[in-house]
């Protein structure tokens, strides 16, 4: 699984093959499309491009479709299993990460059709296996939502 660096950086690039590598989830349920800025065990920021053929926009809500809170949060988690398993290089053929808990969730601005989300996901702490984190996800400079959130490796 490659990562690349830009120059003069410490911070690396993960693309979708290494996401798909990395966590289970698959269509239509994978809400990362790439992540930038990872920082083991620190920071990463996920990237969803959101478009009109998402599945969800279908009943959430025609003629004004809005992607429900409840995945923006899904997808700052699945953003945050892609640092925990890069950062701890998790053998995903025996194991997999769960979301434990979800804390402080306030959902700021609705996201809509053509909008690219930024996940902004920090650690808050780690104890071996079990991660806290804080994360923001982003419409430009707007705030879409933000979450305090915990998961953890377990075996499959």
């Amino acid at each position: 699984m490659s990562s690349k660096s830009p120059a003069g950086e410490g911070a690396a690039e993960i693309d979708i093959i290494e996401i798909l590598a990395r966590i289970p989830h698959r269509y239509p349920f994978l809400l990362v499309d790439r992540a930038e800025e990872y920082r083991p065990h620190e920071s990463i920021i996920g990237i969803k491009c959101v478009t009109a053929n998402e599945p969800f926009f279908q009943g959430h809500f025609p003629g004004y479709p809005v992607m429900p809170g409840v995945l923006i949060v899904e997808a700052l988690a699945q953003t945050g299993a892609v640092l925990m398993s890069k950062s701890l290089d998790v053998d995903t053929r025996g194991k997999t990460i769960l979301f434990m808990s979800v804390d402080n969730c306030r959902f700021r601005q609705p996201v809509r059709p053509g909008d690219v989300i930024r996940m902004h996901v920090e650690v808050l702490r780690h104890r071996g296996d079990v991660f806290k984190f804080r994360g923001r996800a982003l419409v430009g400079e707007k705030v879409a939502a933000e979450a305090e959130f915990a998961a953890m490796v377990v075996e499959t």
